[in-house]
């Protein structure tokens, strides 16, 4: 295998690092900050549940990607992914969230101006439309299992050391099941502009079996568990503790919010099973987990009155949600241009 596909591969890499870094503080900032996980179980857990995820849940919103825009050399898709990290990285190293989401969205639609080619407007609007969605859906899913989960433990007259027993359960498996599907999600934003050029055969180790691209993922998986362990605790800080503060209850309640928000725009299953009954389906799109973890907050927030919310925090990543895509999108445009005029690669094929 040619190592030089390695060395391109590197951004993706890089992107998964920061994504780990940056979006599953999002998943269990909220458990850590409130004092029912430690740290390096929440990174544990994160990292199993994210990789299987990936591996076996992530093709239908890297179809979607795909589409977007098909980066079509191996150069272009380094610089896209290169771009978009880059951008992640440095909103994750002022300890404010990002979305990897927008931005690989940023540097795909970087890459089409620079080649001269269109971008899927039908896409890019089933996209927009999940980033625009996402938050409110999440803040109404999680008023709605706030009002739920509290008659039902008011009905059942649980005991106070028994409830937070279940609460610590209850942060394990609603923690792992929004890895899950963040995993199954996100993989398309590290590993989607890859796909076409991956030159990975399909591998089996007795039971395991895993096609061209599901290798591809797996190693994205892996690059994002190196991020949740290297860098993700001082995000899962901003997102703990600086929002709002959190309770162990409403810390479930977050989580489990943004893990049906992102497994309903990413289950290919539930979206065939709609479709069969003639209902509508969510489009399989990488939608942003900050967005619904920041949903799911507010939601909370707002039914609280709102007094408790750091407007300042809130306003500062919410900017940062329209910032990323553009600046992404510009520093991949103008990377393109020294990295063929300069380096003498070539980053598109008319």
């Amino acid at each position: 295998m040619d190592l030089t596909y390695f060395f391109f591969l590197s951004s993706g890499l890089f992107l998964g690092w920061s994504l780990g870094a940056n979006d599953v503080s999002n998943i269990f900032g909220a458990a850590v900050g409130s004092k029912m996980l430690k740290f390096k179980t929440a990174a544990l857990i994160a990292s199993f549940f994210i990789i299987i995820g990936a591996v076996y849940s992530g093709a239908g919103t890297t179809q979607t990607l795909s589409s977007l825009g098909e980066v079509n050399t191996i150069a272009g898709s380094f610089m896209v992914a290169l771009s978009a990290a880059i951008t992640v990285y440095f909103m994750a190293k002022t300890g404010l969230t990002t979305s990897t989401s927008q931005a690989i969205v940023g540097g795909i639609i970087g890459w089409n101006l620079y080649a001269g080619k269109s971008t899927n407007l039908a896409v890019l609007l089933q996209i927009v439309f999940g980033w625009v969605v996402c938050p409110f859906l999440s803040a109404a899913i999680a008023v709605l299992l706030y009002f739920f989960f509290k008659r039902l433990i008011n009905k059942l007259h649980i005991h106070v050391l028994m409830q937070h027993q279940f609460l610590r359960i209850g942060l394990v498996l609603s923690g792992a099941f929004c890895t899950y599907a963040l995993g199954a999600n996100n993989i398309a934003n590290v590993m989607g502009v890859f796909v076409d050029s991956s030159p990975f055969k399909e591998v089996e180790f007795g039971f395991l079996h895993l096609n061209a691209e599901q290798v591809l993922f797996f190693l994205g998986g892996l690059a994002i568990s190196a991020g949740i362990f290297t860098y993700s605790h001082k995000v899962m800080a901003t997102i703990g503790k600086n929002i709002i503060k959190m309770s162990p209850f409403i810390a479930f309640i977050i989580i489990s919010s943004q893990a049906l928000v992102l497994f309903l725009f990413s289950s290919e299953s539930l979206r065939q099973t709609l479709h069969a009954l003639c209902l509508p389906a969510f489009p399989l799109v990488p939608v942003s987990s900050t967005q619904a973890v920041i949903g799911a907050i507010l939601g909370i927030g707002l039914m609280k009155g709102g007094r408790g919310i750091n407007w300042s925090i809130t306003g500062k990543i919410v900017l940062g949600w329209f910032t990323t895509p553009l600046l992404t999108l510009f520093l991949c445009f103008t990377c393109l241009f020294f990295l063929e005029n300069v380096f003498r690669q070539i980053v598109f094929i008319p």
